[in-house]
Formats: structure tokens, C-alpha cells, sequence
């Protein structure tokens, strides 16, 4: 449908491109749950940081030199010498934990709110990915200052593949661009980081459009039918936005200002060195539950099979989920389960920040097994097993309740 304003040139451009009737569609009149809550922000918020990452990321790159000589000194360059160089770095340095935060409770509201179901598990699925593509930026991204931690970091995460049989030395020395982490090494990661964000914006365009397909889940898990059920996007879930937005923001600034330092390692602001092994190698933070998974398995290819199949296992959680009910509202039984998922997981990061050593080996491991536990026992028997409570029947008498205001609501619509 064909957008008409009483402007001349928007009109004009709508007739020969239709771009104002498409934004007018996805962000104005976007019929969308009326019961959302806030844990519904993030994901507009995620979308928020990436354009931030991307601004700053361009503006970082007329700035860096990918050398292995030079990277490390370019970045002090870039804090001491470019006029507000400081801010676009620790804005995007920061950016990116920021991100993961919210994608990382963006992926925890799907699970507890069953937003993976039918008919959205292509949707999820595209999430997934958005969220692999995301962990490849962020290494390549931590490896570009070239300090300590950037380089034996690259050195190990890489190494992990030479335990794929047959082909693992091959793709490893094909990584390095030669047979150390070296300036191939390095350019190459500093193409790949500057090109798979735009690709993310792509797969982010693919994802709203599988969800304006069949539209937004919500905190229920019911379909939303009766008239009155949904609202339009704008004005409602703008100004909620905007106030998510504005607190998120108040996070982000504190850190950006008062702790920019905070979610990385000191080691990185010491130049790379090839003859000295830091004592302790860890990954960022948003990387630790996988690396403890990783060290949780004594076999090194079991290792690397445990990381990547934690993630892997999260496209079949669809099918994994027996149970009929969406919402772990009315599922009483898996709600408890699905705490426990949520604390294992920050288990798994302790464990990953520490040296693997006495208790903490064991508890990795009890951790790491309880992790593929969930998905692949708790969540299918339980379904099966599991009594929901009653599902209301609609969501605006679930919101407003059965009298008058509700009729009021539906008879408004």
C-alpha cells in the first residue's frame, strides 16, 4: 500500500520506491502484542549497539594499522592523538559487552517464554546464527590490539582447530596464513572483523522479517486473536523503547566513563610477545561459559566438540521442547529448571575466569553436564510429564480481566 503525505517529495519518491510505506508498516502500524513487557526491549536495543558498533568501528578503522608492529602503538595512537579517539574506542570496546548483555537476555526471554515454537523456529534459528556471527566479530575484534592477551588468545582459540582430524592442521595454518599467529594472522582477522558486521545487519534484516511474518511472540505464549489483543507499534512500544533505551544508555555511560577498563584484562595493554606465556589466558567475559565448557572435557577434540556443540545445540531446541504450552507462566515444573539453566551459566563463567584447578575442575564439569542435560533430557521429558496450568483465553481478558474494561477494550479496537 502506497504511503500518501502532504509532502511533495516524499511522495514522489514513495511512488517511484515504496521505502516510506515500508517503514510506515514495520515501525508505525506493526500490530504488535498489548501485553509486552520490558524484557521485550532488548531486542530493539541490541539493534541500538549495532549501529553503534558500526559507526565507531569505521571510524576506528582510518585510524588503525593491521601490522604486527605497528597495531598496538596505533591504538595508543588512537587514544592519545585522535581527537576523541579515546571515546570511539572505549565506546567500542565496551559496545560490545554491552551487546552481548543484551542479546544474552534476549536469548534467555526466548527460552522462558517459548518464543522458539512453531511457527517461529526459523526465527530462532536465524537468532542463532546472528549470535555465532557475533562470537566470530568479537574474537577477531579482541585480537586486533595485538597486546598479550590479544595474541596467546588468538594462539589458543585457533589451535583448538588442528584437533578436527585429518583436515584441523590444514584449516589451522590456512587461519594463520602461515604456521604462526603472525601479520597474516592479523590481517586476515581484521578484514573478516570490518566485513561480518554488515553481514550481521543483514542476517538482522532476515530476522524481522520472519518475525513481522507471523508476528511477535508474548509473555503468554497464546495467540494473539480477539480484537483489542494487539496495538500498533508506534506510539506505544516507542516511548517504551525510548525509556529502555535512556536506562540502558545510563548503564553503558557509566561504564563507558567511570569503568572503561572494567570487562577487559590489563595484560592486553602490554605489547604482544611470542616468548612470554601469560600466566593465566582467559577470553572476554561473554566468552568464558563456553570456555569452561571447552576445558571441562579432558579430551582436546571432545573439548572443542563440547564448545561448538553448546551452541549447535540451540537451533534444536524447538524440537527438543515436547511440551505444548509456550510460556514457562503456566508451566510450574520447567520454570524451576529453567533458574537452574540460568545460574549454571554464570556457574560456567566463574569457572572459566579461573585457572582450572582443584574444586573448580569438578565443578565445571558437573556444570558443563548439567548444561546438555537441560536441552536434551529436562526439556523433552518434562514436557512430556509436565501438567500446565490453564491457559487464559485470550490476552486482553488475561490484561484488563473479564468486566467492562475489557469489552470497553474490545469494542475500541
Amino acid at each position: 500500500m502506497t504511503l500518501q503525505t502532504n509532502n511533495k517529495i516524499i511522495n514522489w519518491v514513495e511512488y517511484r520506491l515504496p521505502i516510506f510505506s515500508l517503514l510506515h508498516e514495520s515501525l508505525v502500524v506493526y500490530p504488535t502484542p498489548r501485553n509486552f513487557n520490558i524484557w521485550y526491549q532488548f531486542g530493539s536495543i541490541a539493534g541500538i549497539i549495532l549501529m553503534v558498533q558500526l559507526v565507531t568501528g569505521i571510524v576506528l578503522a582510518m585510524h588503525y594499522t593491521p601490522h604486527v608492529d605497528m597495531a598496538f602503538s596505533s591504538v595508543e595512537h588512537i587514544m592519545r592523538d585522535v581527537n576523541y579517539g579515546w571515546l570511539m574506542r572505549y565506546m567500542h570496546a565496551n559496545g560490545a559487552a554491552m551487546f552481548f548483555i543484551a542479546i544474552y537476555i534476549h536469548v534467555f526471554r526466548g527460552l522462558y517464554y517459548g518464543s522458539y515454537k512453531a511457527p517461529r523456529e526459523l526465527l530462532w534459528m536465524i537468532g542463532v546464527v546472528i549470535l555465532l556471527i557475533m562470537m566470530a566479530t568479537a574474537f577477531m575484534g579482541y585480537v586486533l590490539p595485538w597486546g598479550q592477551m590479544s595474541f596467546w588468545a588468538a594462539t589458543v582459540i585457533t589451535n583448538l582447530f588442528s584437533a578436527v582430524p585429518l583436515v584441523g592442521e590444514s584449516v589451522v595454518t590456512w587461519l594463520w596464513g602461515g604456521f604462526s599467529v603472525d601479520n597474516a594472522t592479523l590481517n586476515r582477522f581484521y578484514s573478516l572483523h570490518y566485513l561480518l558486521p554488515f553481514v550481521l545487519v543483514g542476517l538482522v534484516i532476515v530476522h524481522l522479517w520472519a518475525l513481522h511474518h507471523h508476528g511477535s511472540s508474548n509473555p503468554l505464549g497464546i495467540d494473539a486473536k480477539a480484537p483489542g489483543d494487539k496495538i500498533p507499534f508506534h506510539p506505544y512500544y516507542t516511548v517504551k523503547d525510548c525509556l529502555g533505551f535512556a536506562i540502558f544508555g545510563i548503564v553503558f555511560a557509566i561504564f563507558l566513563f567511570y569503568l572503561p577498563n572494567a570487562m577487559g584484562h590489563p595484560d592486553n595493554y602490554i605489547p604482544a610477545d611470542p616468548l612470554v606465556t601469560p600466566p593465566h589466558i582467559v577470553p572476554e567475559w561473554y566468552f568464558l561459559p563456553f570456555y569452561a565448557i571447552l576445558r571441562a572435557i579432558p579430551d582436546k577434540l571432545g573439548g572443542v566438540i563440547a564448545m561448538f556443540g553448546s551452541i549447535a545445540i540451540l537451533f534444536v531446541v524447538p524440537w527438543l521442547d515436547t511440551s505444548k504450552v509456550r510460556s514457562c507462566r503456566f508451566r510450574p515444573i520447567y520454570k524451576q529448571f529453567f533458574w537452574i539453566l540460568f545460574i549454571d551459566c554464570f556457574v560456567l563463567g566463574y569457572v572459566g575466569s579461573q585457572p582450572p584447578e582443584g574444586v573448580l575442575i569438578l565443578i565445571g564439569r558437573i556444570a558443563t553436564a548439567y548444561y546438555f542435560a537441560h536441552f536434551l533430557i529436562v526439556m523433552p521429558v518434562v514436557g512430556w510429564l509436565e501438567r500446565p496450568k490453564p491457559l487464559p483465553k485470550g490476552i486482553t481478558e488475561a490484561v484488563l480481566g473479564d468486566g467492562e474494561s475489557a469489552l470497553k477494550a474490545k469494542e475500541t479496537a
